[in-house]
C-alpha cells in the first residue's frame, strides 16, 4: 500500500495565528511541514526570513521540508539546518554548480531536494538522480499561492518515475502548487509521493478535515 504524504503550506497559513497553525499541523494528519523562502529576487514574491522559521521550529512537531525560491542558496545551507531544516531543497534555476550544493546540504545532515520550475524538463536530473533524495516538481509558477494546477505536470512526474527507477534512485517525487482533492489521487498514481497543499488547506472550513481527506483519497 502507498502511502502518500501530505505537507501543508505554511505560507498559505494566518501569519497572525502563525502558531495557532502550526499546532493544527502537528495535531493533523499531515506528515511534513512544508516552509517557502522566497527573496523577491529568484521569484517576484518575499515570503518569511530566518526568524519566523525559528518560530515555526520552536513548536513543530514533525519533519520540516525547506523550500528555498532565492537565488546563490549555498550561503544559507549551514544557517537553514542550525534553523532546523530537516529536508533543504534548492532550485535547479539557481545553482551554479547543483551537485556541489546537494553534497554541501548533506555534509549538513539534511536530506537533499532539487525543486523544478514548470519549463524545466525532467531529464536533465538523470546525472544526479541518485544524489538527491527529493526532487519537487512545481506543478505552478513559483512565487505565490493560490495558482492554478498546469497540466503538463502529470506527463512530467510520469517522466521523473522512469528516471528514478531506470537509475535504482530512491528519490521522492514532490508536487508543489494548486494541489487539491481533484487532482490528488491522479498525481499519486502517476507517481508523486508528496503533496504539497496550501490555500486548499488553510482556507478550508475544517483545515485538519481536509488534510484527512487528502490522506485518505492517496492512499493507493
Amino acid at each position: 500500500m502507498k502511502n502518500t504524504l501530505i505537507a501543508p503550506s505554511v505560507l498559505a497559513a494566518d501569519f497572525a495565528n502563525l502558531q495557532r497553525d502550526v499546532e493544527m499541523i502537528n495535531k493533523s494528519e499531515a506528515d511534513w511541514f512544508h516552509i517557502d523562502i522566497m527573496d523577491g529576487v529568484f521569484v517576484p514574491n518575499i515570503s518569511f526570513g530566518m526568524p519566523v522559521l525559528a518560530a515555526i521550529s520552536k513548536h513543530a512537531k514533525k519533519t520540516i521540508d525547506v523550500h528555498l525560491m532565492i537565488v546563490d542558496p549555498d550561503r544559507y545551507i549551514k544557517t537553514f539546518k542550525d534553523l532546523g531544516a530537516d529536508i533543504l531543497t534548492v532550485h535547479y534555476e539557481a545553482c551554479n554548480h547543483l551537485h556541489r550544493s546537494l553534497q554541501a546540504i548533506k555534509a549538513e545532515g539534511m536530506k537533499a531536494g532539487i525543486a523544478i520550475n514548470p519549463h524545466t524538463n525532467v531529464a536533465l536530473l538523470e546525472d544526479v538522480i541518485n544524489d538527491v533524495d527529493l526532487v519537487c516538481i512545481m506543478s505552478v509558477n513559483p512565487g505565490f499561492g493560490g495558482q492554478s494546477f498546469i497540466e503538463n505536470t502529470y506527463k512530467k512526474v510520469k517522466q521523473l518515475k522512469e528516471i528514478i527507477v531506470r537509475n535504482n534512485a530512491n528519490t521522492l517525487i514532490e508536487i508543489d502548487g494548486g494541489v487539491t482533492s481533484k487532482n490528488a489521487k491522479q498525481l499519486a498514481e502517476a507517481g508523486a509521493d508528496v503533496l504539497v497543499a496550501g490555500s486548499f488547506v488553510f482556507n478550508a472550513e475544517n483545515p485538519i478535515e481536509t488534510i484527512a481527506d487528502l490522506k485518505k483519497i492517496t492512499t493507493l
